[in-house]
């Protein structure tokens, strides 16, 4: 359709012939993944919307979307205001806004295949307040109406050896059985991919710069496991390499197998899990146990195979971020440098090493104004060169076979002013605090969150995003349970304490609308801390990411002693860890830029 006001329109044409009087539209899998594949990207086609979280409301005569900080500005420049109302989450949950908005005695549809069974359950009783209904749908009304939708890709699984895994597939298989022996529980089932992709030592291409495949599993007590993935996707290696104790069925069958799970007691994971599977399950008349996915936690604390990977993948990936830094600082002065060209620059580096298998997510390459724009993605229409005097923030990563690689870098062009170096100082002040906290084993993250703001804060400032995000194992860029966020914020996640082994990024920032952004990102890892005289188990962090911090964005009098040593050690430890990977120019460029405050 040559238009969003087109889509829009053929969606409510499509609604009132199904007898809707809405619908609800997010942005998610059958997975509940917050990354998907193209085939699933309704809310995009629906909207124009190219962030990773949001949702859709769809009415009659007005429509909404909802979007939380991180997307504020982004939402604005990408949906019409002349057809959407824009709403901010937590603010705003849909289900009050329908409450609201939605007419008495509507008929609300939504896709029991994209929702969790707790929205579904917020949203019936706020809509029964006013006597309307909210309506499964057989069959989404988007797909009915986009034509060209994408088919779900048919990439093949590969198989992730145990020498990079750290354990194989059939001992995490035994711990689940052994986890559900304590739950009195005959089956598990897994929904989320990257939990299937771990727990079988496998990896896949389904969905961008994310190494997991479109799949469903029930492991069962007794150790062995069901596998429900399109059977052109598995090749003889991958089946040898799966052994015995999985049996591999078509992913259609999924639904299917739950309906033969009578009498049985199956966990299930209310968070991971979409309601059509509790559905299912009820209507085959089996006991639900709701209980999070037993692979979550051992899946965010890395084994020491795991841990050595990262550290690996982090000191090649930094020399491609070392020279990359080298090439910005003698090219946009001379013009003609664009955030495009930055950005392809930046992956054609990082494939030099030979093993980069995809990046992480897409690049954020933001010039000027679209520097604060936080997860801002430069186009054709978008795209801004670097121009003197000015802030470029680059967030990028990387997925190797052996480590997830996640980093900001914000770079100044020309001469900053005052007002920049005050700001990126600010941040930086946060970020060492991060880095060199040390807290008491059972702390969450969103104790530790002011601890990188506070430096903004006694300037009246702050920023709409967490401060730090888990990282997955050659998986996704965006792991939880585990997150350094606000308690409530809509990046919260469940609030876990931090436990040694987890990885997390360290990424405070600061963002002026209209003008620059500022973060400096690293990822860390949570270690055991010993203290003299401690009286408790202690904990810290030690830095995994490894590249030159802007020294000319630095306003050294706003550093306290401490943390000039802090910012000295770290370019020490730059040199020490990248140097080695790099051609003696490059070196000489380095030790420069980690020369000491």
């Amino acid at each position: 359709m040559s238009s969003y006001a087109d889509r829009l329109a053929a969606l409510r044409a499509q609604l009132a012939a199904d007898r809707l009087d809405g619908f609800v539209v997010p942005l998610t899998d059958e997975h509940m993944s917050e990354y998907v594949g193209s085939y699933a990207q309704r809310l995009q086609w629906l909207t124009g919307f190219e962030g990773s979280a949001g949702s859709a409301v769809v009415l009659p005569e007005e429509a909404a979307i909802f979007v939380d900080g991180r997307y504020t500005l982004q939402v604005r420049s990408q949906v019409s205001a002349d057809h959407w109302s824009y709403q901010s989450v937590p603010e705003t949950s849909i289900a009050d806004w329908l409450k609201e908005h939605a007419a008495d005695g509507a008929r609300i549809g939504y896709d029991p295949w994209l929702h969790s069974r707790d929205w579904v359950k917020k949203a019936t009783e706020a809509l029964a307040a006013k006597g309307a209904e909210l309506v499964a749908v057989r069959r989404n009304p988007i797909d009915a109406v986009w034509d060209d939708r994408p088919a779900a890709s048919v990439a093949k699984l590969i198989v992730h050896p145990e020498k990079l895994a750290g354990q194989s597939g059939a001992d995490k298989r035994q711990k689940i059985a052994e986890w559900l022996g304590k739950q009195d529980a005959d089956a598990a089932v897994l929904a989320a991919l990257d939990s299937i992709a771990w727990t079988f030592n496998v990896r896949g291409a389904d969905v961008s710069h994310t190494p997991v495949a479109l799949a469903y599993a029930l492991v069962n007590s007794d150790g062995t496991a069901d596998l429900f993935v399109a059977g052109e996707k598995v090749d003889a290696e991958v089946r040898q390499h799966l052994g015995n104790g999985v049996r591999v069925h078509e992913r259609a069958e999924f639904e299917n197998a739950l309906a033969e799970l009578k009498g049985k007691r199956v966990a299930v994971d209310p968070e991971r899990s979409v309601a059509a599977i509790f559905d299912a399950l009820d209507k085959a008349g089996a006991t639900i146990v709701p209980v999070r996915d037993p692979t979550v936690l051992p899946r965010a604390i890395k084994n020491e195979v795991e841990i050595a990977g990262q550290r690996s993948a982090q000191a090649r990936d930094g020399a491609a971020i070392a020279r990359f830094l080298k090439w910005i600082g003698e090219e946009a002065p001379k013009g003609g440098l664009d955030e495009l060209k930055a950005s392809d620059h930046l992956e054609a580096l990082r494939r030099e090493s030979g093993m980069l298998k995809d990046l992480s997510f897409d690049t954020i390459s933001g010039s000027g104004p679209n520097g604060a724009i936080v997860h801002y993605r430069a186009s054709e229409a978008t795209n801004r060169p670097l121009e003197m005097n000015s802030i470029y923030l680059v967030d990028s990563g990387g997925q190797y076979a052996d480590g997830t690689t996640d980093i900001t870098r914000t770079v100044a062009i020309g001469t900053p002013s005052d007002e920049m170096r005050d700001r990126f100082t600010r941040v930086l002040k946060g970020h060492i605090a991060i880095a060199t906290a040390r807290f008491p084993k059972g702390t969450r993250g969103s104790q530790l969150d002011s601890f990188a703001r506070r430096p903004l804060w006694d300037a009246g400032l702050d920023y709409a995003h967490g401060t730090g995000h888990g990282v997955g194992s050659f998986l996704s860029v965006h792991e939880g349970p585990q997150r350094i966020s606000p308690v409530g914020s809509s990046q919260s996640g469940g609030d876990e304490p931090l436990a040694a082994g987890m990885i997390l990024s360290n990424e405070p920032g600061y963002y002026k609308a209209g003008e620059y952004g500022i973060r400096i990102e690293n990822l860390v890892l949570v270690v055991e801390r010993e203290i003299k005289g401690a009286e408790k188990e202690m904990l810290g962090f030690e830095t995994l990411t490894f590249a030159p911090i802007d020294r000319r964005l630095i306003d050294r009098n706003l550093l306290s002693d401490s943390e000039i040593a802090w910012l000295d050690s770290y370019h020490a430890d730059v040199v020490e860890k990248v140097g080695p990977g790099l051609a003696p120019e490059d070196r000489a460029w380095i030790e420069a830029a980690c020369a000491p405050l």
